[in-house]
């Protein structure tokens, strides 16, 4: 007869993917993660291979310094993709709203299809993506307004990404960041918005992009991400760690599922800027020549 798996050691295996998965979404490595909750990289290694037999304590420990939801890292099965969406609707909803919810889900209220204003075009991925540079190109060439989302962030709060991150957290930025996106959204003026390469570890703030842009994932090999982020001078998070290269195909690995959520795909591997520039402006073509009614958003000025 097989032997059944051991549930324990199954769900300690669960819960150390979950946490490898989540702090590469967060694309935080080991020591930054071991540095800001105060925990042993040695034990979150432990932990993340399935053998740390972590306290709650010690589990939110890691899960506030993620910036995440305890709830997340424990290994239990979720209704759909969605449901972390929903959750974090449903803790923001008023009481009338959340009886109206009830009432949708439970077939006694009408059909209440979320109809969202039509943005503009989002580039999302990972930085070094090419999303600023491509982004501005893009927006010049069709005349909308380029938008930089962490540039947005730093002016609504007169500080750095950096220094935000430093003094609040993962959570407090990607607060920030929702906050920065909302007030873009509320200008109701057509833009080409480039987003931090994090955005979508918060699911509220990606539904977000999902719903009021044409969204497109600029993709690149992990090696072409991480010489272009070197030439940028820049390695946050993954600075000091010998381990950088693997890291960035860690986080690249825990967000690929994400990213693909998008519209449409621009692969900008092996390809020099000006090449990368014709791709994407034969991936937005066809939404600015389509009656954006077809998908239940106000026409797009081509």
């Amino acid at each position: 007869m097989t032997e059944q798996p051991d549930p324990e050691s199954a769900f300690l295996e669960q819960l150390g993917h979950r946490v490898r998965t989540m702090r590469a979404l967060r694309g935080m490595s080991r020591k930054v993660l071991a540095k800001v909750s105060g925990i042993s990289e040695r034990y979150i290694a432990q932990l993340e291979s399935g053998k740390g037999n972590v306290s709650i304590v010690l589990l939110r420990r890691v899960s506030g310094a993620m910036g995440a939801h305890l709830e997340d890292l424990i290994p239990v099965g979720e209704p759909s993709p969605d449901w972390p969406v929903i959750r974090d609707l449903l803790r923001q909803a008023t009481p009338n709203q959340i009886a109206h919810v009830k009432d949708i889900l439970s077939g006694q209220g009408a059909s209440a299809q979320r109809r969202m204003s039509f943005s503009g075009i989002a580039l999302i991925g990972l930085r070094g993506a090419g999303k600023s540079t491509l982004g501005k190109m893009l927006a010049k060439t069709i005349g909308w307004d380029f938008v930089e989302l962490n540039k947005e962030i730093e002016a609504q709060n007169g500080l750095s990404v950096a220094e935000i991150i430093a003094l609040y957290g993962q959570e407090g930025f990607r607060r920030m960041e929702q906050a920065a996106l909302t007030a873009l959204l509320a200008r109701k003026e057509l833009m080409v918005l480039a987003t931090g390469g994090g955005i979508v570890s918060e699911p509220l703030t990606f539904d977000l992009i999902l719903t009021s842009f044409y969204t497109i994932w600029v993709k690149a090999k992990p090696e072409e991400h991480m010489a272009r982020v070197r030439r940028q001078g820049d390695l946050r998070p993954m600075a000091d760690d010998r381990s950088a290269m693997a890291e960035l195909r860690t986080i690249l690995k825990s967000r690929e599922p994400l990213y693909a959520r998008a519209n449409a795909v621009v692969d900008t591997a092996g390809l020099s800027v000006d090449a990368a520039a014709v791709r994407l402006n034969e991936a937005v073509a066809p939404v600015l020549k389509q009656d954006a009614q077809a998908f239940g958003l106000r026409i797009v000025a081509s």
